[in-house]
């Protein structure tokens, strides 16, 4: 059985925010897996929430890059948010974001394309060693539909921040009123993290670790109820689900009252014409990146003065 340290559960503590001691008890249970406790934390009532919340680790900057119908988004990774707010690296990442919007058919691509006189790859390596610190281009991705709106939520300065988003709307109506629109669904999808655009769109592992997960909470909570009466619940909290997840079923966060889907139905009568999100991405620095830290106990230790 692997150790439970305090940094172990330091690490489910803030990628969760459950409690402490239900945090030891989660990784206990699960032999120290960190995956498997946050399961273990929904299960057990623990942890609430459909969807992880997972916490930033890494830091660094998001760059947005939007021309006509094109949008694309790249993440560049810095040890420090000291760095990340250093000028030659703010316009490295615009650089590369820009660069990207030609040359960002793969990550590998955008890393050999030229940047002035030398690649990306070289560029940043000369960075590096000029700053002291390590960095990484981590990735890139694009959208592509008659219009794209961008939305960079804290922005450090335009199109560089620690979220950036991309909305690809598919209409023949006016580009000005599209993107008027696409922007606020972009802020919108900055503040929910939808996962994806419909149920289809969802990988269907994801769907089914889901249904596993509130199978076992559902039949904690319906002992002695018939088979047809836990089914109807368990299809009652994968509704709700993907109602938390699916970006066209989520409630828009502008008027707290409509759905997206509501949302574009009505701005196509508006608009004259139908309108139909074609893609969205959703990039924030350091999600899904663990960063090496102190033992907790070490920390707290530092933070008394000891």
């Amino acid at each position: 059985m692997a150790e439970i340290t305090a940094s172990l559960v330091k690490s489910l503590r803030d990628q969760t925010g459950a409690g402490m001691m239900e945090c030891k008890k989660a990784l206990t249970a699960t032999s120290g897996d960190l995956a498997a406790a946050e399961d273990w934390l929904r299960k057990n009532g623990a942890l609430k929430a459909a969807k992880k919340a997972t916490r930033t680790a890494a830091e660094g900057l998001i760059g947005l890059a939007v021309e006509g119908g094109k949008g694309v988004a790249v993440e560049v990774n810095a040890e420090t948010d000291f760095v990340a707010r250093n000028d030659e690296f703010k316009a490295f990442v615009t650089n590369v974001a820009k660069l990207a919007l030609t040359n960002g058919q793969s990550l590998e691509t955008l890393l050999d394309a030229k940047l002035g006189d030398a690649s990306v790859k070289d560029t940043l390596t000369a960075l590096i060693a000029k700053i002291g610190e390590n960095m990484a281009v981590r990735r890139v991705a694009s959208v592509e539909a008659d219009v794209v709106a961008s939305y960079v939520h804290n922005a450090v300065s335009p199109e560089l921040g620690k979220i950036g988003v991309l909305v690809a709307l598919k209409s023949t109506a006016d580009k000005e009123k599209l993107a008027a629109l696409g922007k606020q669904i972009a802020m919108h999808v900055a503040a929910a993290s939808p996962i994806a655009l419909d149920e289809a769109s969802i990988p269907a592992e994801v769907v089914a670790h889901e249904k596993s997960v509130q199978a076992e909470i559902m039949a904690k909570k319906a002992v002695g109820k018939p088979a047809n009466i836990v089914e109807k619940m368990l299809e009652g909290a994968m509704r709700k689900y993907y109602e938390e997840v699916c970006l066209l079923d989520q409630v828009f966060v502008v008027d707290q009252k409509s759905k997206i889907s509501a949302v574009l139905e009505a701005a196509g009568k508006e608009f004259g014409a139908p309108v139909s999100i074609a893609a969205f991405l959703r990039f924030q620095v350091g999600e899904g990146i663990e960063k090496r830290s102190d033992d907790f106990a070490d920390e707290v230790a530092k933070m008394a003065g000891n």
